[in-house]
Parts: structure tokens; C-alpha cells; sequence
């Protein structure tokens, strides 16, 4: 009887040891608020993981910077720091000009038109990230963005002076072509940015204002449809290598489930989040013909800078997107 129990007992340990071994927890850094939706729909991606593997890996999302702040989190996931993670590529230009495709204004205003640019910019944006020791999941828009702003503004000479948010080369190239003055300024950092007059306007989505309740340091949200960034989650490469077919299978179900979700969010979001900002009292409208041919005539400057730094991937991605 002893020698029964005692081998029971050595079953259970090599049982309970082996269950240690494959049960595996991932932290998610995100850089959003919790309530925002993309946010929300990562949260939803982790359930999905770690219900669909019957909670062997455990998905466990870190949103608002809590974890790591914006700027860190992609090197995070490189390092193997952290497994997982969301981040706004485009914030990256500086490291490589295919980070910011998704922000070359006025060439996708359009959510059809943003679809189309990511079929064609996935392929480079993947080999890209793989080089890197990152391993793409799944991309989710945001909606499009407009300028935010303490008063009325009318064309580009109102803006002189002005401290404007930047969060890619893209928006602190647009202050400089307009005489602003570009801050950078991670989003879980803008509400104390504008109430302490650090930024003074913004070019972002409505989703964001929204979020950040911006309409108490702000007045005037002025639609333009400039671009339409995008959100990417990734995963560690070797951690990625390091799974189960069967878990890679599982993980990437939940990711196209949560890209097709995220996108649908953005899309409902956008008059939602709008609504709201008038509704809390801000002047909310598209900006007059004056300022917007002033702005495209920063986009077609700001495209052809792109396009010299982008080299042949970039020219790819943008004359596959135009003949499309």
C-alpha cells in the first residue's frame, strides 16, 4: 500500500510539474485607456487565447502605459521583455519610413481606402517586423483624423505659433510645414498636456479626443480625413517560434476575429465619438476650402519626402494602392 502511494504521489508531482511547464502567461503592454476600442478589442483577443487554449497561455492585457510606457513597448517585444504587445508603428518612422505608410496625408481618407493601402503595405510591414524579431498578429485603423484646436482657425497662417501635439514624423512634420511648434506627447499624456498648456491643438481621431475628454481644454474639432493610422499587435518571434502548432492556430483565429471586430469598431466610433465632442460643446465640422487645399499641398510635399525615404518597398506599397 505505502509503495502504491507513494508512486501515486509521484504521478501527481510529474503531473502537476508538467502543467507548471505548459501553462504559460503573456503580458500585454498597450498604450491606450481601457475604455478606448482598441483597447477593448485587445481585451477581447486575450480572452479569446486564453480561452481557446483552455488557459495554457494566459493573455493578460496592460492598458493606459501601466506597464510600458508608448514609446517602450515595441522594444519591449523585441527584447523579449514583454511577448506581446499594441503599438502605433507610425511613432517609429524615424527608424525605418515604412512605419509611417499608414500616415502619408491624404493619400487613404477613406476606411475602403485604408483596407486597400494595408493589402498592399502588409507584405513589406511583415518581412519588415520579422527582420526585427517581431512577428505581425493583426492591425486595427483608427478612425480619420482631424485637427483639434483652442479657437477658430481658417487657414494655415491661424496657426502660427501654435504648440502642437506630435505622435509620428508625419504630424510633427505637418507643425513645422504650418509654423507650428511640434511637442511630442504620448496619448496617455494628453489631457495633462492640454490642461497645462504644454500642446495647445492636435491632429488625432475623434476616438481619441473623445477618450481624453478634450473639450475641457479644447474647442474646435475641424474634420479633414487626413489619414487613417493603424494600431499593430505583436508578438515576440521567438516566443512565437517557441509555440505549439496547435496554439499558433488558436491565437491566430482570435487575431482575425479581433482585426474584423476592431475595424468595425473604428467605423461605428467615428460618428459616435464625434456626437460626443458636440455634444460636450465643441465646435465639430468639416474645415473650410481655404485650409484644406493649404493642407493638401502639405500632403503632396509630405508624400514626395516619403516616397524618397520609403525607397522601392514604399514606392510598391503606393503604386499598387493608385492602380488599384
Amino acid at each position: 500500500m505505502k509503495r502504491i502511494v507513494v508512486s501515486t504521489l509521484a504521478v501527481l508531482g510529474m503531473l502537476f510539474s508538467a502543467s507548471v511547464v505548459v501553462a504559460e502567461k503573456w503580458d500585454m503592454p498597450m498604450a491606450y485607456s481601457a475604455t478606448n476600442f482598441h483597447s477593448q478589442t485587445g481585451a477581447e483577443f486575450a480572452s479569446c487565447v486564453t480561452d481557446g487554449t483552455g488557459g495554457a497561455l494566459e493573455i493578460v492585457t496592460h492598458p493606459g502605459g501601466s506597464l510600458f510606457g508608448g514609446s517602450d513597448i515595441k522594444r519591449a517585444i523585441q527584447t523579449g521583455q514583454t511577448q506581446i504587445g499594441e503599438r502605433l508603428l507610425s511613432a517609429h518612422q524615424n527608424e525605418n519610413a515604412l512605419f509611417g505608410f499608414d500616415s502619408i496625408p491624404f493619400l487613404a481618407t477613406s476606411f475602403e481606402d485604408a483596407v486597400a493601402l494595408w493589402e498592399f503595405a502588409k507584405p513589406e510591414l511583415s518581412s519588415l517586423l520579422d527582420s526585427q524579431n517581431l512577428h505581425l498578429l493583426y492591425s486595427v485603423p483608427w478612425p480619420p483624423q482631424g485637427l483639434y484646436f483652442k479657437k477658430e482657425v481658417n487657414s494655415v497662417a491661424d496657426m502660427e505659433g501654435i504648440k502642437f501635439r506630435s505622435y509620428n514624423t508625419a504630424t510633427a512634420r505637418i507643425a513645422e510645414l504650418a509654423g507650428m511648434i511640434p511637442v511630442q506627447i504620448e496619448a496617455a499624456e494628453i489631457s495633462q498636456a492640454f490642461a497645462t498648456g504644454v500642446a495647445e491643438a492636435m491632429i488625432s481621431s475623434g476616438s481619441t479626443g473623445y477618450d481624453r475628454k478634450v473639450w475641457e481644454s479644447l474647442t474646435h474639432f475641424y474634420e479633414v480625413d487626413a489619414w487613417l493610422p493603424r494600431n499593430y499587435v505583436m508578438v515576440n518571434k521567438d516566443s512565437w517560434e517557441g509555440l505549439d502548432d496547435g496554439t499558433r492556430n488558436i491565437i491566430n483565429g482570435c487575431a482575425s476575429l479581433a482585426e474584423y471586430a476592431g475595424y468595425w469598431r473604428a467605423v461605428h466610433y467615428t460618428q459616435f465619438t464625434m456626437g460626443e465632442l458636440a455634444k460636450n460643446g465643441m465646435f465639430v465640422g468639416r474645415a473650410g476650402d481655404a485650409l484644406t487645399d493649404e493642407l493638401r499641398g502639405f500632403g503632396e510635399t509630405m508624400t514626395t519626402e516619403w516616397l524618397e525615404s520609403a525607397g522601392e518597398a514604399g514606392q510598391r506599397i503606393v503604386d499598387g494602392f493608385l492602380a488599384r
